[in-house]
């Protein structure tokens, strides 16, 4: 038993047999704990949120701290570690035992709430420079200076300064600070969905992503490279992490991939594009999904559906671009796959898909996500034990939790880091004033404004992770995009993908790294390769501002005529930058791809007028006749073709 908790470690032959043993079962204890915690939460929702946040961020604190420690070979390193994982169990019981008082006082803080909240704040910065980095460290730091320090500043950007007391109670003792709405979310959704996701993984619902993929697209030309399209997609309805879906998929796509002719840099990039779709894709997306809907005041369920038209366009593009780039290499088929495996597959393993439809079934009916994806679970563990290969022991249980808990662990740390950033905005009203800021420079030209948020957003996604970004350009800048007219969602979907760019953008890139490592290609190449196929994650965002019906916003007709002209614009885009369509195409031929697709997506507000349907229509006519001429001088070739 202990020999198979130890497993769930990170690699440490340098650590003892008894201290990796003690490590092991802490780190078990404290993931079945703050799963249990989890679950209670979502389900009853009896403990009140500043309890329930504060318990839940010194558990994965703490086992965050300890998995970080075994790291390290020397023990001068892993024993202050240790020493601080056991710290950051103090003040969620504190909080829990003294709750009570702390609203009697109005807030108000003591010395020793003075010193809890200067402990937090080490084991977070230790804990987010383990996992994360110095960014976030460096931005909280100086956050915390502004606040302390205001009054030294003149001018405008200058405040009267706080002292530790009113830190203590603004940041630690209320929901504002390191326990705010964001650590809210990452108890309520994030932990809870990493958790239905990764144990669906365990039962080989990821498998049956990949073999339903392999089985409808295998027997086309490129099909290894579709079927990483589709089953990474599918995946992600379950994932919304983009390493996590590459590790999962990758292992067996990108082999098949190179085995019938794509190069390793196009294998990988591939995978990197297709798995960052994750992010997107419902019901489950990235963290910061579930961050927006709470930001918003909106139900999730409402996020997904908007996410929904979008999701499907960048699938539907990278499905084109791969399929073009399958017919320029001339490729073969995956002779092991087809139509005739789809039957015994569903027959054999299709109920393991069940949780998932009664997920999203449930949403559909109006339960909240923590409830739904509660019974899902239930739902899961009913179906485990049917069949030898789903059936997941005790000691599978708690790896569940485990695991669930070492995938957490990096975006609370952002999250909450992020949260004394965003406290420290409110408390200063530098929030309001960075956000006319950004006005000022943009004057009343909102394309102007939108191009300095995607510049942001992009630079802010290279530095920190996702959820921190959005969390930051949430509150700085998406209230400038409303304030010049654009839905709510509309500004919130816009940050929400330049700031997911990250994942396959030099020199974050942790999708395309994580690809390249599994294809044997050169990092840097598969990364540009990924964002020439994921190109749609630059476009698409700017048609939220002129098609809002592409996030479900108007009425049925409005929406479907938005998703039909967005469908011709970005497969005329995909043609373009593939440069293929039945024989490589010149670059007049991909100029004139690129311009009528361009026409198709013009920049301004979809609507019934003559100009604007003119414009449309001409972008149309002009893709229709090009692909006439290709495919007619395509035809005349292979007829002179001796």
């Amino acid at each position: 038993m202990f020999a198979s908790l130890e497993a769930l470690l990170p690699a440490a032959p340098h650590l003892g047999a008894a201290e990796r043993r003690l490590v092991a079962i802490a780190v078990a204890i404290l993931s079945v704990a703050v799963t249990a915690l989890v679950l209670h939460s979502a389900y009853f929702g009896t403990i009140t949120a500043l309890v329930v946040r504060s318990l839940f961020f010194s558990g994965l604190a703490s086992a965050g701290l300890l998995l970080s420690a075994v790291r390290y070979r020397s023990s001068l390193a892993r024993v202050p570690l240790y020493l601080l994982a056991a710290a950051a169990l103090i003040p969620g019981p504190y909080l829990y035992q003294n709750f009570v008082e702390i609203i009697s006082s109005g807030g108000l803080a003591n010395p020793v709430d003075e010193a809890l909240f200067i402990l937090v704040t080490i084991v977070l910065f230790v804990l987010v420079y383990l996992q994360l980095g110095w960014a976030l460290v460096i931005l909280a730091g100086v956050s915390l200076l502004y606040a302390m320090f205001g009054d030294l500043i003149p001018g405008r950007y200058g405040h009267g300064g706080y002292d530790l007391s009113r830190l203590t109670s603004s940041l630690f003792l209320s929901t504002e600070g390191i326990y705010g709405i964001p650590m809210g979310v990452a108890v309520d959704y994030i932990f809870l969905f990493a958790l239905f996701g990764t144990f669906l993984v365990k039962t080989g619902t990821g498998a049956v992503f990949v073999d339903l993929a392999r089985a409808i697209t295998g027997r086309t030309q490129g099909g290894p490279a579709i079927s990483a399209v589709v089953s990474s997609a599918m995946l992600g309805t379950i994932n919304g992490s983009a390493v996590a879906n590459v590790v999962t998929t990758g292992t067996f796509t990108i082999p098949l991939m190179k085995r019938v002719g794509f190069s390793a840099v196009t294998a990988g990039a591939v995978e990197a594009a297709a798995s960052s779709a994750g992010q997107i894709i419902p019901p489950i997306m990235g963290a910061a999904a579930f961050l927006m809907a709470e930001i918003i005041g909106v139900p999730y369920a409402q996020i997904a559906l908007a996410a929904a038209v979008p999701a499907a366009l960048y699938v539907l593009a990278l499905l084109i671009a791969v399929r073009l780039e399958a017919g320029r290499l001339d490729l073969a088929r995956d002779e092991g796959a087809g139509l005739s495996q789809l039957g015994p597959l569903l027959l054999q393993r299709g109920y393991l898909l069940l949780p998932l439809i009664l997920l999203i079934v449930l949403l559909i009916q109006g339960l909240t996500p923590m409830r739904a994806a509660v019974i899902a679970l239930g739902a899961a563990l009913l179906l485990m034990p049917w069949s030898k290969e789903t059936r997941v022991g005790p000691l599978g249980l708690i790896a569940v939790c485990v695991e669930s808990m070492i995938a957490t662990v990096p975006i609370v740390a952002a999250i909450a880091s992020a949260g004394i950033v965003i406290g420290v905005l409110g408390l200063t009203g530098l929030g309001l004033m960075l956000s006319g800021l950004v006005l000022e420079l943009g004057g009343s030209n909102l394309w102007l404004v939108l191009l300095l948020t995607a510049l942001v957003s992009f630079l802010l996604g290279m530095g920190l992770p996702t959820s921190a970004a959005y969390l930051l350009l949430a509150v700085l800048v998406a209230p400038a995009l409303v304030k010049m007219g654009l839905p709510e969602i509309s500004a919130h979907m816009f940050i929400f993908y330049y700031g997911l760019l990250s994942a396959i953008t030099p020199p974050v890139a942790l999708a395309a790294y994580a690809a390249a490592g599994i294809s044997g290609a050169d990092s840097n190449a598969t990364a540009v390769e990924a964002i020439r196929l994921g190109f749609v994650k630059v476009v698409v965002p700017f048609l939220f501002v002129s098609m809002p019906g592409l996030l479900a916003i108007g009425t049925l007709p409005t929406i479907a005529a938005t998703g039909i002209v967005a469908t011709i614009g970005i497969s005329g885009l995909a043609i373009a930058f593939s440069g293929w369509l039945g024989r490589a195409l010149s670059l007049i031929e991909r100029l004139g791809f690129g311009i009528g697709a361009a026409l198709v997506l013009a920049p301004f507000p979809f609507a019934l007028d003559v100009a604007n349907v003119a414009t449309r229509a001409a972008g149309v006519a002009a893709l229709t006749v090009l692909i006439a001429y290709v495919r007619r001088a395509s035809a005349n070739d292979s007829k002179l073709a001796p």
